[in-house]
C-alpha cells in the first residue's frame, strides 16, 4: 500500500484524537497536582502500534507517527493551560467574579495552540532539515527509534498495564477510601518539621521518568524547607504572629507554617529559578533567534527538498492564520485582551516559539524553561498594563490571559519541531504532521475547559487535592506586580536561597520547586528516582520498560482522577456518588495500609521490567 494512503487516515485521525484528550486530560490532573507535565510522544506511539498493528492488522510507521503526532499535541496544550488558567478560577472566588467561559477558555487556548504550530511551520526546513547534525532534537529522534522498531509492539502491553494499574491504585485509594492516599508524620521532638508522603502512581511514574538526579534535587528542596526552615520558624518566633497568619507561629501545625510561610519563600526561589535558567540561556536564546532569522533570509533554505513529499504548509497560510488569530484575540468579547495585548502575544510568541523550537532542539523538552518564560512574560505584561492604565482585577486577568498564550505557545512549538523530527526521521509527510497537530489542538482546546471545569467544581484549585501549584505561583507574581500586597521579606527570603543554590552550582529550579512543594509530594518522587538509579545499572530493555509503565502509571491516575471527580459532581440521594463509594467507615487500612499498597506498585513495575526480560 502507497505510504500517503496509510499517513493521515481515519484510523489514525481517531485514536489521535482520543489520546490527545486522554493525555491531555491526564496531564492536566498531574500538572494541576504536582506542578510537572511529562511527555506523551513515546507512550502515545506505542499505544498507537498496539492498536493498529496488533488490533487492526495493519502495519504502517507514517500511520503511528500520525497518532503520536496528534495525541502529543493534546498533552502540550493543557501543559499551558494548567500553568495559567486556574489564576482566573481563584480570582472568581476571591472577588466574586464570573468564571472563566468555556468558550472564553476554548479561544484562549486554540489561539495560543495555534499559533505554536503556525510559528513553527517556516521553521521547520532550517531547524529540522539543514541543522540537522546540530539539533539532535532527543526526544523526537528516541519516539523515531520506538516506532521503527518492529519489536517493541508489544510493549504497549506495559503501558496499558500501568494505565489500568495506576487507575485502579487511584481507585482505591481516593474513590473507595481503603487507605489515605497521603501519609502524614509530624516530628514531636523537633518542632515544626514533618515527613509524608503522598502514596499515589502518577507521583512514582514522575520520579521513575525525571531520574534520580531531578528526583534527588525536589527531595533536597523539600527537606530544606520541612527540616530546616519550619523549625528555624519556630525556634525563633514561637510567640510572634508573623503577617500574613493570624495566629502565633508555636500555636501553627506543619502545614499551617508551610502554608503561611514557606510556600511564599518558595514562590521567591522558583520566580527566581525561572528567571536565573532564562538568564543563563540568553546566549544561546540570542544566538538561536539571529541564526534562525539568518538562515530564515537566505532562500535556499526554502529549496531544500522541496520533492511532493516534503512541502509544509503554505506560508500564505501561516500569515493569514497568525493575523486571524491575533485579531480574533483583539475583537472576541469573550477574551479579554485588547489590541495593546494582541501586540504584545504576537511580538513574544514568535520569540518564544523560536527559542524553544531551538533549545529543545539542543536539550531537550525537559530542560526548556518554559516557566522562566511564562513568569518573564507576565512581569512583562503586568508592567506594560499597569504603565497603560489597565490596573487592579481586569489588569490581572488581562496578563493572565497574554501569559496562557504565551506559555501555550512555547510549549506547543517545541512540541511540534519534536514531532517533525520524528516524521523527518521515518519519511513523514510535513504537511500532513502539521495539519496534524492543529487536529490535535482542536480537540485538545475543546475539551481543556470541560476537565478544568470540573476540577474546579469537585475539588477547587488551591485545595489539597489539587493545589495547582504553578498557576498558584504565577498568579501571586501578577498580583505582587499589580497591587504589591504579597509578604515581600518572605518573597526575598526565597530570592536569596536561590541565588545561594546557583552561586553552589546546584540546578536552581527543580530544588526551588521541591522547597515550594509540600515534602509529601517530592519523598514519593525520589523512591522512583531511586529506582530508576537501580535499573540504569541494569539492561537498557528494562530500564525502557520502566518508563513506559511509568507513563501508563501517570495516564491511569490522571484518567482516574477525572472519573473521581465526575462522581463528585453527581448527586445520589443527599450525597454525591463519590460520598456512597467511600468505605473508610467499615474497612479502613490506615497509614499502614497505604504504605503495603504503595510498596504492592512497586513491586508491580518491578515486576513488569523483571518479567520482558524473561521472556526475551
Amino acid at each position: 500500500m502507497d505510504k500517503k494512503k496509510t499517513e493521515l487516515t481515519k484510523t489514525a485521525i481517531v485514536v489521535g484524537v482520543v489520546l490527545a484528550v486522554l493525555f491531555g486530560g491526564a496531564n492536566a490532573y498531574l500538572g494541576l497536582r504536582v506542578g510537572m507535565t511529562v511527555s506523551a510522544s513515546i507512550p502515545a506511539a506505542v499505544i498507537s502500534m498496539g492498536v493498529i498493528r496488533i488490533l487492526l492488522k495493519r502495519e504502517s510507521v507514517l500511520e503511528n507517527n500520525m497518532v503520536q503526532t496528534i495525541g502529543s499535541a493534546g498533552e502540550s496544550l493543557a501543559a499551558g493551560a494548567i500553568f495559567t488558567i486556574p489564576a482566573l478560577f481563584m480570582w472568581s472566588e476571591e472577588f466574586g467574579l464570573e468564571k472563566p467561559s468555556f468558550i472564553e477558555i476554548f479561544f484562549i487556548t486554540l489561539c495560543g495552540g495555534l499559533l505554536g504550530v503556525f510559528f513553527m511551520v517556516p521553521l521547520r526546513k532550517i531547524l529540522i532539515v539543514k541543522e540537522e547534525d546540530r539539533l539532535p532534537y532527543p526526544e523526537g529522534t528516541a519516539c523515531a527509534k520506538v516506532l521503527m522498531a518492529a519489536e517493541n509492539v508489544g510493549e504497549s502491553i506495559t503501558v496499558f498495564a500501568g494505565l489500568l494499574i495506576g487507575a485502579l491504585y487511584k481507585w482505591i485509594a481516593d474513590g473507595l477510601k481503603l487507605f489515605p492516599s497521603e501519609v502524614d508524620y509530624s516530628v514531636k521532638k523537633y518542632k515544626g518539621a514533618g515527613i509524608g508522603a503522598d502514596v499515589l502512581p502518577a507521583l512514582l511514574g514522575v520520579g521513575y521518568i525525571c531520574g534520580p538526579k531531578v528526583s534527588s534535587y525536589l527531595f533536597a528542596g523539600g527537606t530544606f524547607a520541612w527540616f530546616v526552615l519550619m523549625p528555624l520558624l519556630v525556634l525563633a518566633g514561637e510567640q510572634t504572629i508573623l503577617y500574613p497568619a493570624t495566629d502565633a507561629i508555636g500555636a501553627l501545625d506543619t502545614w499551617g507554617i508551610w502554608s503561611n510561610y514557606i510556600r511564599y519563600i518558595g514562590a521567591g526561589a522558583v520566580a527566581t529559578g525561572g528567571i536565573i535558567s532564562l538568564v543563563k540561556s540568553l546566549p544561546m536564546i540570542g544566538k538561536a533567534f539571529s541564526d534562525t532569522v539568518k538562515g530564515y533570509r537566505k532562500k535556499d533554505n526554502f529549496l531544500i527538498e522541496e520533492k511532493n513529499d516534503q512541502w509544509d504548509m503554505s506560508f500564505g497560510i501561516v500569515i493569514i492564520g497568525i493575523i486571524a488569530i491575533s485579531v480574533l484575540l483583539w475583537v472576541l468579547p469573550m477574551v479579554p485582551v485588547n489590541f495593546f495585548g494582541a501586540i504584545i502575544i504576537v511580538i513574544f510568541g514568535f520569540f518564544f516559539a523560536t527559542v524553544s523550537s531551538r533549545m529543545v532542539g539542543l536539550v531537550g523538552s525537559s530542560n526548556n524553561p518554559v516557566s522562566g518564560m511564562a513568569i518573564a512574560t507576565l512581569l512583562s505584561s503586568t508592567f506594560l498594563l499597569k504603565a497603560a492604565g489597565n490596573t487592579g482585577i481586569r489588569g490581572m486577568i488581562a496578563s493572565i490571559c497574554i501569559g496562557t498564550v504565551i506559555c501555550i505557545v512555547a510549549a506547543m512549538s517545541g512540541d511540534t519541531s519534536q514531532d517533525l523530527k520524528t516524521g523527518y526521521l521515518v519519511g513523514a509527510t510535513p504537511i500532513k504532521q502539521q495539519v496534524g497537530e492543529i487536529i490535535g489542538v482542536v480537540a485538545a482546546a475543546f475539551t481543556i475547559g470541560g476537565v478544568l471545569y470540573l476540577f474546579h467544581a469537585a475539588w477547587g484549585y488551591g485545595s489539597t487535592e489539587l493545589p495547582a501549584p504553578q498557576a498558584t505561583l504565577m498568579k501571586m507574581v501578577v498580583e505582587g506586580v499589580m497591587e504589591g500586597n504579597l509578604p515581600w521579606n518572605l518573597v526575598y527570603i526565597g530570592v536569596a536561597v536561590a541565588i545561594v543554590i546557583e552561586i553552589l552550582q546546584i540546578p536552581v529550579l527543580p530544588f526551588a520547586v521541591g522547597l515550594y512543594l509540600p515534602i509529601h509530594l517530592s519523598v514519593p518522587i525520589m523512591l522512583g528516582g531511586l529506582l530508576r538509579l537501580v535499573y540504569n545499572m541494569r539492561e537498557k530493555k528494562a530500564r525502557e520498560r520502566g518508563i513506559l509503565y511509568a507513563s501508563g502509571l501517570i495516564a491511569g491516575e490522571g484518567l482516574a482522577g477525572i472519573l473521581l471527580a465526575v462522581c463528585a459532581m453527581i448527586p445520589l440521594e443527599n450525597k454525591n456518588v463519590l460520598e456512597w463509594l467511600d468505605c473508610s467507615k467499615h474497612i479502613y487500612l490506615g497509614n499502614a495500609g497505604a504504605i503495603v499498597f504503595f510498596g504492592i506498585l512497586i513491586g508491580t513495575m518491578i515486576y513488569f521490567m523483571e518479567r520482558k526480560i524473561r521472556k526475551d
